[in-house]
């Protein structure tokens, strides 16, 4: 008699981009790391919280480096091998970068999920992996109390193009590529409570790999690119303004959402991750009045495999849109702007 195997999601502590540390924490741990020795060839470190590492080769090459890995998300092994590989390729292209390979890593608790299961996983990267044109060139597994899935992933720039999330100039157009709410969509799931449609939705956004990036790269009026993931809107709105020393205004009514995720937020369908991320940094945020009441959950809630973020010059804003709609992304939308410096880093209207 064989065994059912549990839900994926029941083996995880929490999911997708919502089991990063949270970024309070995070600031913590990794503030002695700044003083290591800094070699002149890279470019991007982890100085600005950027996407990916970026280290000069020679006049015409750098090489972007980046790796990401999670807990199951959803409960079918395939799109969680999917998911998880589109989001670790996401950071290549929010460096503006061309991936070339990836490395698999994996830990599986062995004793606990079946081979299949396991391998359903790994080919659900892989397809991904295909349709990003890089092979998985090797990789590392383990045993594993937690089933944990991602990539080590290797991209290609040309230094001139490398786009920073700390670029950012007073008077720039913010553009985001995907809707909000992967998070409040993953937390109905896990209590069971997301219809079909729903789940369909989720993972439509969450398999959808961000190639505009390289193109937006070769765009003179882009100056700064970011994707949108664990720290959701807010937070790397957050590191967008800091990296450039002003402050980000989003007009709420303009950012994305998916559907139906303002009625389960209602039900209580919320992560945990969100609340912390506020926690983290919400005294850097202003909140107009009369603002909806479940803005501030969406503001923070952890997007797995979110939409890049672009902060561009007004005249580049119809190339950027044309950009994301030539790539299929055709919910990109202006939702704010760069101003001045201002003790708020962050003004949501």
């Amino acid at each position: 008699m064989t065994t059912k195997e549990p839900r994926l999601t029941s083996l995880s502590h929490g999911g997708g981009c919502g089991c990063k540390i949270a970024p309070a924490v995070l600031s913590e741990i990794l503030k002695g790391t700044l003083q290591m020795p800094i070699p002149k060839e890279l470019m991007v470190g982890i100085a600005t919280a950027d996407d990916a590492a970026v280290y000069k080769i020679n006049d015409q090459q750098a090489l972007i480096a980046t790796t990401d890995f999670f807990m199951p998300i959803v409960d079918d092994p395939y799109d969680f091998g999917r998911i998880a590989a589109t989001n670790a390729i996401s950071d290549v292209y929010a460096m503006g970068g061309k991936p070339i390979l990836a490395l698999a890593l994996v830990g599986m608790p062995i004793n606990v999920l079946s081979t299949d299961t396991i391998g359903k996983i790994l080919a659900g990267g892989a397809s991904v992996c295909n349709t990003a044109g890089i092979p998985i060139a090797g990789g590392h597994t383990i045993d594993s109390v937690e089933p944990i899935y991602g990539l080590v992933v290797l991209g290609l720039i040309h230094p001139d193009r490398v786009k920073r999330n700390d670029g950012a100039r007073k008077g720039d157009v913010m553009v985001l590529g995907k809707p909000l709410g992967v998070g409040i969509l993953s937390a109905a799931l896990k209590k069971e409570a997301l219809d079909a449609s729903g789940y369909e939705s989720m993972l439509a956004n969450a398999t959808k790999l961000n190639t505009p990036g390289p193109e937006l790269a070769e765009l003179s009026g882009v100056h700064a690119l970011t994707d949108v993931t664990g720290f959701g809107l807010a937070g790397h709105a957050l590191e967008l303004a800091r990296g450039a020393n002003l402050t980000a205004h989003i007009k709420w009514a303009d950012v994305p959402l998916l559907p139906n995720v303002s009625a389960l937020i209602k039900a209580g369908m919320v992560t945990g991750a969100s609340g912390r991320n506020w926690d983290g940094y919400g005294k850097e945020i202003k909140l107009a009045a009369g603002l909806p009441a479940d803005c501030q959950t969406l503001l923070s809630d952890p997007q797995t495999s979110g939409g890049l973020l672009v902060c561009c010059s007004p005249e580049a804003v119809p190339e950027v849109l044309a950009v994301f709609g030539r790539h299929g992304f055709n919910e990109a939308a202006v939702i704010g702007s760069i101003g001045e410096a201002q003790a708020t880093r962050l003004i949501i209207e």
